[in-house]
């Protein structure tokens, strides 16, 4: 297990920021605001983006607001809870794992379903699993508080959306670091 991500070995899921599901959840501006954050840096820094949409046709696509920014990504349809459970994401992610990419950075909602779900599966398939604990919620901010205790109980990291910046970034001064720091400001 790594203590810190590597913008080269890492890759981002971004999991069910939906039309009808983002307003329920406690903190949803903050929760969308972080998402979008982790997603630029990704794009600027060259992660590779997987976005899930847990069934769009009832729930809605991906926020509009969050779609500039994942407009590069691969967004793949899925029913299962766990991103893991879904055959396509769960091959997509396994892909870049064996090419080298074994980080994996979690966010989005809910935090005690499905992203507590994916990280625990991607876990258990050998990935070293970071959560962005500011991008990601729950209806019930206790809920939140469970899953990120027991995926912090499981071996899963628990960070911050600008712990995750920082740490892809590694160093000041930079391109990439001058681009971002908006962000982060």
């Amino acid at each position: 297990m790594s203590a810190l991500l590597s913008v080269g070995r890492s890759q981002m899921l971004l999991i069910d920021v939906q039309e009808k599901l983002l307003p329920a959840m406690a903190e949803p501006d903050l929760t969308l605001v972080n998402c979008a954050k982790l997603a630029q840096a990704a794009n600027r820094l060259g992660v590779p983006l997987t976005v899930s949409e847990q069934y769009p046709k009832g729930i809605g696509a991906s926020v509009e607001a969050l779609r500039v920014h994942i407009s590069g990504a691969c967004v793949m349809e899925k029913m299962s809870f766990s991103c893991m459970g879904d055959e396509g994401i769960a091959a997509r992610l396994n892909e870049m794992k064996q090419a080298g990419r074994d980080q994996l950075l979690i966010c989005g909602i809910e935090a005690h379903v499905c992203v507590l779900q994916s990280a625990l599966g991607a876990k258990a398939a050998g990935f070293d699993v970071f959560v962005a604990a500011d991008a990601a919620s729950s209806r019930a901010p206790a809920s939140k508080v469970l899953a990120l205790s027991r995926m912090s109980q499981s071996g899963v990291q628990i960070v911050s959306t600008e712990m995750a910046i920082f740490e892809w970034l590694a160093i000041a001064g930079t391109a990439d670091f001058k681009a971002l720091m908006p962000l982060v400001k």
